[in-house]
């Protein structure tokens, strides 16, 4: 099934039945969101035990920093 023929389903749909689709996306967006989060805290988490996270109060270096 391409998008396009999702996308003409959900057309073709009742009100209630596209309020709900939508209920339902938000809550996949949520959650992906929640997973991709959590595996970005689990690098960090990773870099701190492995000694390759550095931290910075002087802007200078944060810059220097992000462009490494």
């Amino acid at each position: 099934m391409t998008f396009s023929d999702v996308v003409e389903a959900v057309k073709s749909l009742s009100t209630d039945e596209k309020i709900e689709i939508q209920l339902l996306l938000q809550q996949y967006l949520r959650e992906e969101r929640r997973e991709e989060i959590y595996q970005n805290f689990r690098a960090a988490q990773a870099e701190l035990e492995n000694g390759s996270l550095k931290f910075s109060s002087n802007i200078d270096e944060l810059r220097k920093l992000i462009q490494e």
